[in-house]
């Protein structure tokens, strides 16, 4: 079922999506205190490809990260998260959205604080 949920997802916004976060890890990189943002963007575009199958599991921050995290919020972090959990509950009112509803949460956790997660199979 995920390999299904998988093939849906990376035709119907998958794709679009990855390249939008690849493309806005490439412009975090171009900072020196962008960099571990970029590539934690990049990871999410890895993710976004085929998401079915994967969590988001919490890792441990030091201060630098707690204060990225806090940086990334405030210039761009919070419109994005907010948008991702709205397209989620959009997917959740039909019952044949709610996996892609859910799909959108995991991606929603990650982006609060993307220096604080990872994803695992």
């Amino acid at each position: 079922m995920k390999t299904l949920g998988n093939i849906i997802w990376f035709l119907f916004g998958g794709l679009e999506f990855a390249i939008a976060f690849f493309l806005s890890g490439i412009i975090y990189c171009i900072t020196i205190f962008g960099i571990p943002i970029g590539l934690q963007m990049f990871k999410l575009a890895g993710f976004v490809i085929w998401p079915f199958g994967k969590e988001v599991r919490d890792v441990s921050c030091n201060g630098f990260k707690v204060f990225l995290n806090v940086l990334w919020l405030i210039f761009g972090g919070i419109f994005t998260v907010l948008t991702v959990y709205f397209v989620g509950l959009l997917f959740c009112i039909t019952i044949i959205g709610i996996p892609f509803g859910k799909q959108y949460f995991k991606i929603g956790k990650f982006l609060l604080q993307p220096l604080g997660h990872e994803f695992v199979k």
